[in-house]
């Protein structure tokens, strides 16, 4: 199985960091974001990782090379403008190839087992949700009987951690399009199932939340 890294934002609320260095490479215990999730993504067996690079992403490119210890790393170019998240991947699909593949957000930092995805369910989708953090209350999906659902009540946050299947993404053209209006319709039909993660969990997003996480590092 394949994973995406999304690493092609431009991070404005962690500036003035982020005009010269690219968020994914901003250090978490002396090591670049990306880096932690390429580690975790080996050790999980995830041998082939695309990564989507827009801005800043010669620096990618020149930080990583084409291959980090055993994943082989293949990008999917932005650089001529970045096509959000669902655009992204319909994008970066030839380099995917045929079935499912793991989604990862570059600016999330957490200890979840990415080993867990890699087994197969019968719905195309199974999203990783957590409890809501303080700066998103009220949460995006709930979840019922490991299905996800589009409740209004107990709803968990999207964790930025996906098993997805290509077939879900060859309808649609590879315009710039969120992915979340796409998951709306994938649950309304019952295709996509997931679990919630108690563990380790930071959207890397400002100044103060990557603060934090070098603070969890620490105490690790």
């Amino acid at each position: 199985m394949r994973a995406m890294i999304l690493a092609a934002g431009r991070g404005e609320r962690l500036r003035p960091l982020t005009d010269c260095t690219p968020k994914p490479l901003l250090e978490v215990g002396g090591k670049a974001l990306i880096i932690h999730h390429l580690e975790a993504l080996a050790a999980a067996g995830i041998r082939e990782v695309v990564i989507n690079i827009g801005y800043l992403g010669d620096a990618i490119m020149a930080a990583l090379g084409e291959r980090h210890g055993p994943c082989r790393i293949r990008y999917s170019d932005e650089r001529g403008g970045i096509l959000e998240t669902g655009g992204a991947i319909v994008h970066a699909l030839p380099l995917l190839g045929d079935g499912p593949f793991l989604l990862v957000n570059a600016d999330i930092f957490t200890d979840f087992p990415r080993a867990t995805l890699l087994h197969r369910d019968d719905r195309p989708a199974h999203l990783i949700l957590v409890p809501n953090p303080p700066q998103h209350p009220q949460g995006d999906f709930a979840l019922r009987g490991g299905r996800v659902a589009l409740d209004v009540e107990h709803r968990h946050t999207y964790a930025g951690i996906a098993r997805l299947h290509t077939d879900l993404f060859r309808p649609y053209p590879a315009l710039r399009a969120p992915l979340a209006p796409w998951l709306r319709q994938w649950i309304a039909a019952g295709q996509v199932s997931g679990s919630l993660y108690r563990g380790m969990w930071l959207d890397v997003g400002t100044m103060e939340r990557l603060q934090t996480a070098r603070a969890r590092y620490t105490e690790k």
